[in-house]
């Protein structure tokens, strides 16, 4: 399972950071949000026994009360505040592309297609 989930972090960063480098704001704003799931998926794993299964989520009478017996929940609560953060931020970004596209006419980062499509004109 640890192997799989390496592979999914590693091919969601690359596909990430390859999105960031493109030169349109939507394929730079989807590169953003799979860094976040990305990281999200990685604080997630590198929580204490975050993998285990058959864990208790909460205390449980009878059981003795360290983490050998239950889920941390610290890194889901960490993970569950950046996905709402995220979200937030990625309609956030939505909004500013809208406005710009409507202001610019052009989606690219550096406006230099709409610089050439105003030379052809």
């Amino acid at each position: 399972m640890e192997i799989v989930l390496a592979i999914a972090i590693g091919v969601m960063t690359g596909a990430g950071v390859w999105l960031l480098l493109r030169p349109r704001t939507f394929q730079i704003i989807i590169g953003l949000a799979l860094l976040g799931y990305a990281v999200n998926l990685f604080i997630f794993s590198m929580g204490r026994l975050g993998l285990a299964v058959d864990k208790e989520p909460v205390l449980k009478p009878g059981l003795p009360q360290d983490l050998m017996h239950y889920a941390d929940p610290l890194p889901q609560a960490l993970v569950l505040t950046a996905i709402v953060i995220g979200f937030a931020t990625t309609a956030l970004f939505l909004v500013v592309l809208l406005a710009l596209r409507g202001m610019s006419g052009t989606d690219h980062v550096d406006g230099s297609r709409s610089a050439e499509k105003n030379e052809a004109s």
